[in-house]
């Protein structure tokens, strides 16, 4: 789903003077397990409403992970096993996505940001967490960790969607901003249709609902199918995708705090060639936004550092999921000499937003 970010012709950069993590070929392993074709465990977090979450191994810290938007647990599907193998890993899917149920709200950062602590609360999921955020989902944990840090014993975000990285962007390309109404306003005709609606190889279709994806089995590919073309799938990417650059990333700017000594790894893909008309000045400008923006993040902790994963794209956790079990193993052991919580803290919910 995170091709739908594609209007805005970002692109990934290369940090020239930040470490670089030499990689194998991409990865071309399929993601086969039958967990991403059924609910693992439905946790009710408010009355009538439900998030699925699958956990798997033992110990802490327990490392959570949030996928990019409109995407399902599905995408973690080479990381989580291995990570597994330490200790404790979570994935889980948004309101609306994978097999959780939709939610009545905005798919704000921070509504994110609360339907996670409420389900890690309901499930008892031991602390701390160390938090893996892809794109947009880094945006998310990256808000998680400003609202809760005393939680929070590390980061790694993988190839992540800075929160003023749209805006900026639109300002010195405003062609590509130009794009940006039409598409969402194209959009509506996919939350005016029906399932039946979508017909094989009908441009309703391949607008609205992702092709099979040849990283993931069959089983898996037809379950994405039949429940891409529901309302409450269809509603919650749309909305998360309307929000992504404006309300959720005004959330994530204005709780900007010092992480202090928090273990942080920053992941990012080598830079993609001149996209459309730009001119190569443009394209270097946008590369160096995107080091400006992500030596930020990192500089959030004192222990912050990019790395840039070659042979990889967006997608890192798929191209390159050795690349990222490394980083998180490395934040877990990271964590030894850091405080664990007593207990989980009555911390309190925010407000729906």
């Amino acid at each position: 789903m995170e091709m739908r970010f594609t209007h805005l012709m970002i692109p990934s950069v290369i940090l020239s003077s930040i470490g670089h993590v030499c990689a194998a070929e991409k990865n071309t392993t399929i993601i086969d397990n039958v967990a991403y074709t059924q609910a693992q465990r439905l946790v009710s977090i408010e009355q009538g409403r439900r998030l699925n979450i699958y956990c798997t191994g033992r110990g802490t810290p327990t490392v959570i992970f949030d996928s990019g938007l409109g995407d399902s647990m599905k995408v973690w599907g080479l990381v989580q096993p291995a990570v597994s193998a330490v200790t404790q890993a979570c994935s889980y899917d948004r309101a609306g996505l994978g097999f959780s149920d939709p939610s009545l709200w905005p798919g704000t950062s921070a509504n994110i940001v609360g339907d996670l602590h409420r389900l890690l609360r309901a499930a008892r999921i031991e602390l701390p967490y160390i938090l893996v955020g892809h794109s947009s989902g880094g945006m998310n944990v990256k808000l998680y960790v400003e609202t809760y840090l005393s939680q929070v014993a590390g980061m790694v975000l993988v190839d992540p969607s800075p929160e003023d990285l749209g805006t900026m962007m639109w300002a010195m390309d405003p062609a590509s901003q130009a794009t940006y109404a039409p598409y969402m306003e194209s959009l509506q005709q996919c939350l005016r249709a029906t399932p039946s609606d979508f017909a094989p190889e009908s441009e309703l279709l391949k607008k609205c609902v992702p092709g099979p994806d040849p990283r993931y089995s069959a089983a898996i590919n037809a379950v994405e199918l039949e429940r891409g073309k529901q309302h409450g799938h269809l509603s919650a990417w749309i909305s998360e995708q309307q929000q992504v650059w404006f309300t959720s990333a005004n959330q994530v700017r204005a709780g900007h705090r010092s992480f202090g000594d928090l273990p942080l790894i920053v992941l990012i893909h080598p830079p993609f060639e001149r996209m459309g008309s730009e001119t190569q000045e443009l394209r270097d400008e946008k590369n160096q936004l995107w080091i400006r923006l992500d030596n930020e993040t990192a500089a959030m902790s004192s222990r912050g550092t990019v790395r840039t994963v070659q042979n990889s794209g967006h997608n890192i956790q798929l191209d390159q999921p050795q690349v990222v079990t490394d980083a998180i193993l490395e934040v877990v052991r990271a964590t030894s000499d850091r405080t664990k919580p007593a207990a989980h803290p009555k911390a309190a919910v925010p407000d729906r937003q």
